[in-house]
């Protein structure tokens, strides 16, 4: 078993990759009663094309989060409801890239994560419980739709990229979750549920030696073929659409700005540009910028404005957005202060609190056993270590930033997703 020290931030970290191809990492807390644990597939949303044993199949979309909802199903009952019994608090999401499966508890810890590994690895699907689902989800599915923070963003995927599947809805719709059917949940699970697509992260008064036992013990003892993906044709610079525009019952328009990104590369390439486009972010639209003060002080956007970077295989991008009276306002205002920031660069003070903050604002996070185990899942699953990002903001430097700035927030690269008061709601 590897055993990794990071100095900087005060945390170990065990990892082992089992005879079976899964990856186990142990973070040891044993000044803590409670642990949490979190079992994750690479397997999301946006992987609906794939190939098993020289097989390609074309998914439903909606699988992933359809499968999340079926796994918890066992033959003796309900998963969620043995965690529960058992002092846990258990839950899953589906992203267009990983689906994810965890529990918090300070009792019966290793009981809980037998339960755990079991359900995830042995699917019980029946033609009843599968078309029960089909109507929950469904109903799911109408409730999301109408409301506007998912619209305006999955409006803005569909302008920002052409070809790439993080265009579609994680959760599918109403006709695509109609074709799911046991056997399209048997054959994703064999895919993509393999030990060596998963990983295990572990947090809490834990030894690591005794996971990996347990994870010996509950899971398939030999690791089966990967599937590969396929994301379409590679994504041109330029976005699908400039600009998108929907009516909803909001009584102020919101929106989504976004800038595409440079697909981010495995390893560490990939975690440092994530560093990059948080700081990025913060230099060009955060609250201690001039460009955020002035678009405050002007009624453009008020405190529900929040921006990011995100990142999945083959994409990358900047997003911001919230309500707004004139969002194509705040679009021209962004693209000028991206514009200046070329000319003139960013404020050396500017910058020296803004990198000190995000690095802070990282060593916060690790307080929480979610972030770094969740942290930890994704940043493997894209071939790096969570816990890598102090020796990676050393080697980042202001011209690094102007110039991710400089290439992604450029007219070509920038969609516009608004959200406008319906006739009713404008009354």
């Amino acid at each position: 078993m590897e055993q990794l020290t990071f100095d900087r931030v005060g945390e170990q970290m065990y990892r082992e990759k089992l005879e079976n191809g899964l990856t186990v990492c142990v973070f040891p807390k044993p000044e803590f009663q409670k642990g949490y644990a979190f079992f994750a597939t690479n397997y999301g949303g946006m992987d609906v094309r794939f190939c098993l044993d020289g097989v390609w199949t074309d998914s439903p979309a909606g699988v992933a989060h359809y499968l999340e909802h079926k796994m918890f199903d066992t033959k003796e009952g309900n998963a969620l409801q043995d965690l529960a019994a058992n002092g846990a608090s258990p839950n899953a999401f589906t992203s267009s890239a990983i689906t994810g499966y965890y529990f918090e508890s300070t009792e019966k810890f290793e009981e809980n994560l037998r339960i755990l590994l079991s359900f995830v690895s042995q699917p019980w699907f029946t033609q009843e419980s599968v078309d029960k689902e089909r109507g929950i989800i469904g109903q799911e599915i109408g409730m999301i739709q109408d409301n506007p923070d998912w619209k305006v963003f999955t409006n803005l995927m569909a302008a920002l990229y052409q070809h790439h599947p993080i265009r579609l809805s994680v959760a599918g719709s109403v006709e695509s979750i109609a074709e799911i059917t046991p056997e399209t949940l048997y054959a994703c699970h064999k895919a993509f549920y393999d030990p060596a697509n998963m990983v295990l992260c572990v947090a809490g008064n834990v030894e690591a030696k005794k996971i990996c036992d347990i994870a010996r013990e509950i899971l398939p003892k030999e690791a089966g073929p990967i599937a590969g993906r396929d994301y379409g044709p590679q994504e041109p610079e330029q976005v699908a659409q400039s600009r998108v525009e929907e009516t909803m019952e909001v009584s102020i328009p919101i929106f989504q700005l976004g800038y595409k990104g440079d697909a981010p590369e495995r390893g560490e390439a990939g975690a440092r540009q994530e560093l990059l486009g948080e700081l990025a972010c913060e230099a060009l639209l955060g609250n201690s910028t001039p460009l955020y003060a002035r678009l405050y002080r002007e009624g453009l956007i008020n405190r529900n404005f929040a921006y990011g970077y995100e990142a999945v295989p083959g994409a990358a991008f900047l997003a911001a957005g919230g309500e707004s009276r004139d969002p194509e306002a705040v679009r021209q205002a962004v693209q000028q202060e991206a514009e200046r920031i070329v000319r003139e660069g960013v404020d050396p003070d500017l910058w020296r609190r803004i990198k000190k903050g995000s690095y802070g604002g990282k060593v916060r996070s690790l307080n929480s056993f979610e972030t770094l185990c969740v942290g930890q899942a994704q940043s493997f699953f894209a071939g790096s270590d969570l816990l890598d990002f102090p020796r990676l903001f050393d080697t980042i430097e202001k011209a690094d930033v102007e110039h991710l700035i400089a290439r992604w927030v450029t007219p070509e690269r920038t969609a516009l997703s608004v959200v406008r008061p319906g006739e009713e709601a404008a009354k």
